[in-house]
């Protein structure tokens, strides 16, 4: 064959696309330097208020370094190839040019990702085992119920009977052991500030280990598993206090609970003890109604936003219908709530003298 038959040289000669490659790397990589400092500068996680939460921090940063790079990789390269293999006007009927594939590539791309995932992995499983070890020290015992929809916290006090909360108090510099347990459906117990989270499964004890540090302060405490129609107002508070007033709190709670009988059994009943019922520490307590987290209600110093405001929804309601609405919640609506939010079960779980005093406590409050 002639030189002048032989077919004219590709115009895209492979210097040029070796260049059309450097260009690519470079954009690349300064994409990847900047995705990666933004993504360090951002903030991802509330303030930190456990040991747990630095090395949880920690692998959160190594995943952004490792991924950022490799998103901005593929994303370059498919731009590229939108850019350079795009459709030219007159080309709408023809078909692309016959391409075999490159086996080393295909290789490449797949062992890189394998390893980067077992490496990442391990990093993990270390992390998890170091936060989840038991310490040495002595651990405080806690247990947490949740319920539709509220969480309730259970203590151990003196003679081994339970001390119920409503509020999740733990002192500093702590070694804390939670077994969460669920009463009804599938909820998650978290607590952002500590990092750590486990699901409360019906029938099942779940357990957690956190340390709190020498922060102080008060930190959501959030249902982070759906589990029905008030699932967003499923919050509570976590009170880190000094040890001394972590035992002041304690020792408040043990006589409140023999003065009214509200310790709690194992699987979270209230009693009363035999004694007359007091409708505002019925309103106040933890079980069995655990009012006072979802409701406002001044004379009871209860701030709950979950369902109406009692202050203003109560007066000029007769007996009746503040009896109606304990025991079954969803006959009347009051506007701007929805049907489902407050549990139904206080019908069986208060005593009818625990349902007679909490009624004539709101009704009294309430002006009637």
């Amino acid at each position: 064959m002639a030189l002048e038959d032989r077919e004219p040289e590709d115009p895209r000669s492979a210097s040029a696309g070796r260049r059309e490659l450097r260009q690519m790397l470079v954009i690349g990589a300064i994409a990847a330097a900047g995705g990666i400092a933004l993504a360090l500068l951002i903030d991802w996680f509330p303030t930190a208020a456990s040991r747990q939460a630095g090395p949880i921090d920690t692998l959160w940063d190594v995943l952004l370094i490792v991924s950022v790079p490799i998103f901005v990789l593929v994303e370059t390269v498919v731009l590229y190839c939108v850019w350079r293999f795009r459709m030219r006007p007159g080309e709408e009927d023809e078909d692309g040019p016959a391409i075999h594939g490159n086996t080393k590539l295909e290789v490449v791309w797949t062992a890189v990702p394998a390893v980067l995932l077992v490496i990442l992995c391990a990093y993990a499983y270390v992390v998890l085992t170091d936060i989840e070890e038991a310490q040495a020290d002595r651990e405080l015992p806690v247990r947490v119920v949740g319920e539709q929809f509220t969480w309730t916290f259970y203590y151990r006090g003196d003679g081994g009977k339970e001390i119920a909360s409503s509020q999740l108090y733990l002192p500093a510099k702590q070694h804390v052991l939670f077994t969460v347990q669920s009463e009804d459906v599938l909820h998650d117990f978290w607590v952002p500030a500590f990092r750590m989270k486990i699901d409360a499964v019906p029938g099942i004890d779940t357990h957690i280990r956190v340390d709190t540090t020498e922060r102080l302060g008060t930190f959501p405490v959030v249902c982070a598993e759906l589990c029905g129609l008030g699932h967003s107002v499923m919050r509570q508070s976590a009170h880190v206090v000094s040890r001394q007033d972590f035992d002041s709190w304690m020792a408040r709670r043990q006589q409140a609970a023999q003065a009214g009988g509200g310790g709690g059994g194992a699987q979270g009943g209230g009693g009363g003890g035999g004694e007359a019922a007091d409708g505002k520490a019925i309103f106040t307590s933890a079980q069995p109604t655990a009012c006072s987290t979802c409701h406002t209600l001044a004379d009871a110093g209860a701030t709950g936003t979950a369902g109406p405001n009692l202050d203003e929804a109560l007066p000029g309601k007769s007996e009746d219908f503040i009896r109606e609405s304990i025991v079954d919640p969803n006959a009347k609506i009051e506007e701007g709530y929805s049907p489902g939010v407050m549990p139904v079960g206080f019908g069986d779980s208060l005593s009818p003298e625990q349902l007679d005093a909490l009624v004539e406590y709101l009704a009294e409050v309430s002006g009637k």
